[in-house]
């Protein structure tokens, strides 16, 4: 716990990147709901459909390890607002598509905006809860899932009142572009020393998040067959109806943002550790659910633990990274570059061993991946316990485990007017 209240810059820091969290998520709950829109306006298969929404993913793993350079340049407040703004404006893109190859090539550059706005936010994230000295990663990843619901809610509504797509999302990418603006004027702006050496252009992941994105990466896993794969399992292995299958991914949806609003104050009382344990227990106990379940309510019980328990895996992973060593953006760019890769393939994954084998052995390879997420755990609290139980918040924290981080040194003090 803090030794003393946050500062007032630091409690404005928090409400502005807790609102930028809700922007990124609102951009990705907006695209989500015109995707049959963009199938039928192009006349394309579901197969050349999924081949282009891998681009994301692809573009997204490719961009993210430049991100820790241009923060470097151009200080977090500016690096913050100039990509979120680019990837406000690429929600307008994908309904502009002529056809799938330029359709492919426009989620690259969405996946890519999208991966670069997320490593420097997280980045900002981390520097915010160094300062409250307590855990708050998990509630901003709350607010992205709650951004990402209202942003489908509103696409709901536009398919409702047969609001043309190019229409809807070029508005949209206009006013959350806009919003984005005045958000990050409250952002923390901690600038370099001037001798600190730059981070290189392409930073590849230090060796610090290779374990800890291990960890997010059997989060991801489950995550990613679940949103795929769960409608599908239900009605094919279970024998549910079309709208209990569509009711699964809602399960496992809210109680993940649920889990995420809730999970600082778990943190807070038993630690990132302890907190992904028991939480992986709950995933793994999901998973068996899922595997064995008889009937499609077993199903979906699974869905909704397996939810529960991933929920505040890959926040506290970013965290741990960006904990971990002076430089968190080129941290948090390797996790989140292993993550990426693996929500990338795994639905693939996923489709493989079912295709040769069966769904429910699919799912047992899920559940394998939360006990081994149970068991390593402990890497997230290697660094990450030690730093933000330092802060006295007011951003004197020092990190231990790495070499000392002086209050002027890496991320010395903030810069501009807030």
């Amino acid at each position: 716990m803090p030794s003393s209240p946050p500062s007032t810059d630091a409690r404005r820091a928090r409400r502005a990147v807790s609102a930028v969290f809700a922007v990124h998520g609102a951009v990705a709950g907006s695209f989500v709901t015109r995707i049959p829109w963009i199938k039928e306006h192009l006349d394309i298969t579901a197969g050349q459909l999924g081949l282009a929404l891998a681009c994301p993913a692809l573009g997204a793993s490719v961009a993210m390890p430049l991100a820790s350079r241009i923060e470097h340049t151009y200080g977090p407040r500016a690096a913050i607002r100039g990509l979120l703004t680019l990837w406000c404006a690429a929600l307008a893109l994908p309904a502009l598509a002529p056809g799938v190859l330029g359709l492919s090539a426009l989620l690259f550059v969405v996946g890519a905006t999208a991966g670069m706005a997320d490593v420097v936010m997280n980045a900002q994230g981390v520097e915010v809860e160094r300062r409250y000295g307590t855990s708050i990663m998990s509630g901003l990843h709350g607010l992205w899932s709650t951004g990402g619901l209202l942003g489908s809610a509103a696409g709901v509504a536009a398919v409702h009142w047969q609001v043309d797509a190019r229409v809807h999302l070029a508005l949209t990418a206009a006013a959350l572009a806009l919003l984005a603006q005045p958000v990050c004027r409250g952002l923390l702006d901690v600038r370099p020393e001037p001798e600190q050496q730059a981070p290189p252009r392409f930073a590849l992941p230090p060796r610090s998040a290779l374990l800890i994105g291990a960890v997010g990466m059997c989060a991801i896993l489950a995550e990613g067959a679940s949103m795929d794969w769960s409608g599908i399992y239900l009605r094919d292995v279970t024998g549910g109806s079309e709208t209990l299958a569509a009711a699964s991914y809602s399960a496992f949806a809210c109680t993940m943002a649920a889990a995420r609003l809730s999970g600082d104050a778990v943190v807070r009382r038993i630690g990132p550790v302890r907190t992904v344990r028991l939480s992986g227990l709950l995933a793994l106990a999901g998973g068996v659910l899922v595997v064995t379940a008889p009937v499609p309510a077993t199903g979906i019980a699974g869905f909704a633990l397996l939810g529960v328990g991933i929920a505040v895996v890959v926040p506290l992973a970013f965290a741990a990274a960006g904990h971990s060593g002076p430089e968190p953006s080129q941290a948090i760019a390797g996790v989140a570059t292993i993550t990426y890769t693996t929500g990338l393939a795994a639905p693939t994954l996923i489709g493989v061993v079912g295709e040769l084998t069966s769904l429910r052995v699919s799912f047992a390879i899920v559940a394998a991946a939360m006990a081994v997420m149970v068991a390593t755990a402990g890497v997230l609290g290697t660094h990450r316990t030690k730093a933000v139980a330092s802060g006295d918040g007011s951003g004197e924290a020092v990190v231990t485990g790495t070499p000392p981080v002086p209050p002027q040194s890496s991320r010395p003090g903030e810069g501009g007017a807030r």
